[in-house]
Parts: structure tokens; sequence; C-alpha cells
């Protein structure tokens, strides 16, 4: 049986990699950017926007729900999602962050090249 050695690596690293999981696919990139461009909750336009089935939409929706991205109401068998401002803004920022610590601490020498 395989252990999980996550809790080996410090908190900020296992919060960064866990950002990262909920990005992680492109689908749920295209998800936050429908519902940004409308400004308001969205139901089941969702799956129009995407060429995956709904239950597929679906897994990637609880996804991002599970990472707090996204907030969603259930009104009889209509979902309703938004993006949670209050939980992406940070985050955000929170990688925004890492990439500026690792391009600061980046050899100045090396003008972005690698070998």
């Amino acid at each position: 049986m395989a252990v999980n050695k996550k809790s080996v690596f410090p908190e900020a690293e296992q919060s960064l990699a866990e950002l990262a999981k909920a990005l992680a696919h492109p689908a749920r990139i295209l998800i936050l950017r429908t519902l940004a461009e409308r400004h308001a909750c969205i139901c089941g336009e969702i799956v129009d926007v995407l060429p995956l089935s709904q239950a597929t939409v679906s897994q990637h929706l609880a996804a991002l729900k599970e990472a707090g991205f996204i907030s969603g109401e259930i009104s009889g068998v209509r979902s309703c999602y938004c993006i949670n401002w209050a939980t992406l803004t940070p985050a955000l920022a929170q990688l925004e962050n890492w990439v500026a610590a690792i391009k600061a601490e980046a050899l100045p020498d090396a003008g972005g090249k690698c070998c």
C-alpha cells in the first residue's frame, strides 16, 4: 500500500499544490473564465460551453467547489454556480507570490535560459 508523503513538505508548498491541483484541467479553467465573463451565477449553460458530458462537467464543478473557487445552489433539478471571489482572489495571489519568489531566486546571470 502506498503511503502519502505530502505531510513531509512545508505547509506553503502543500497549499500551493492543492491550488494547482484544483486548476489542473483546461475544463476547470474554462469554467472559471465562463463564470467570470457572465458576471452572474449561471446554471445549465456551463455544459453547453464545454465539449464534455454533463456528468464530466459535474465532476469538474465539484472539484472547483471543493477547492472553494466556486459556490453553487441546487434548486430542484438545476444547479447554479458563481465564482467565490473571496477564496479565488487570495489563492491566485498566492500563486503570483510564488512565481515572483522563484523568479527572484533565479540566478541573474542565467538570463532566463536553461543549460
